[in-house]
């Protein structure tokens, strides 16, 4: 019998279609990277690659090498499509363009 200590943590996934969240227990010491692929999510979606991943625990931006820790949740952030800021700007353009 291993005298390892397993920590319950959750990785979620999101796409406008589909979200997963997945709790998973992983060995103490486990990093953010080992984590994600450890939960499986990658199965859910093909896009993720671990490697390459930004991530968060609980909204916080985090890095791959750092160690997840009892009770953590794991985002996975997807790329932006467009500049949250230029979109606002080609908003108020749009707006000024329509009144007299």
């Amino acid at each position: 019998m291993s005298s390892e200590t397993m920590l319950s943590i959750e990785v979620v996934y999101g796409v406008p279609e589909k979200q997963v969240l997945l709790k998973t227990l992983v060995p103490e010491g486990t990093t953010i990277e080992e984590a994600i692929v450890l939960s499986g999510i990658v199965s859910h979606f093909l896009q993720i690659v671990p490697a390459k991943a930004k991530v968060g625990i609980f909204s916080r931006i985090e890095k791959l090498s750092s160690h997840v820790k009892q009770g953590d949740r794991i985002e996975i952030y997807r790329p932006l499509i467009a500049d949250p800021k230029e979109m606002r700007k080609l908003r108020v353009a749009k707006l000024n363009k329509k009144q007299p």
